[in-house]
């Protein structure tokens, strides 16, 4: 079966899923651009080269590969899955090979959150963690959507009193439409 597992099959009965989310939307905004202007090159090329079978193929089949591309990179965008629960902080990722990530909440010892002006007008941020020792798979987490939301609901989690959270559907709804 070529299609990734639910990223819920990988938790633990014990285990309390806080927040499921994917990278922001913006994160595609290099990968949008990127095919748009090669399109462009490529129509271009067709009307100011020489008009033959060779250039029509070429031109056609390059960009035949670039809207292949970009689907590819929607759909790994779409797959992939964010995901913190009261013992850990997972990424899942992949079609053909399924990669997940994970770092135990209780080796957080920082959590920082970056936003960039961008970054606020769209509404998403850099995410941090930082642990004891060695370096972790999910140190960093770019395009993070509402990272404040989420900045709060894992700081609850990792420094708040056990048993005691709040976080539970934090992300359920935004803050500001209540």
């Amino acid at each position: 079966m070529l299609a990734p597992r639910e990223i819920d099959e990988y938790l633990l009965p014990t285990e309390r899923r806080v927040i499921r989310v994917r990278q922001h939307w913006a994160v595609m905004g290099k990968h949008i651009l990127q095919t748009l202007l090669f399109l462009l090159v490529m129509v271009v090329a067709q009307q100011y080269l020489p008009a033959s079978a060779i250039v029509d193929n070429l031109t056609f089949y390059l960009a035949l590969v670039a809207v292949i591309r970009f689907t590819v990179i929607t759909m790994l965008w779409w797959i992939e899955r964010i995901v913190i629960t009261d013992k850990r902080v997972m990424l899942a990722q992949g079609i053909i090979v399924h990669n997940v990530g994970m770092m135990p909440l209780g080796k957080v010892t920082d959590l920082t959150f970056r936003r960039t002006l961008i970054g606020r007008t769209l509404g998403y941020g850099t995410l941090v963690v930082e642990s004891a020792g060695q370096i972790q798979a999910l140190n960093r987490i770019d395009f993070m959507p509402r990272p404040e939301e989420i900045y709060e609901a894992l700081s609850e989690l990792v420094f708040g009193e056990k048993g005691k959270t709040r976080a539970t559907g934090m992300l359920s709804k935004p803050r500001w439409r209540r």
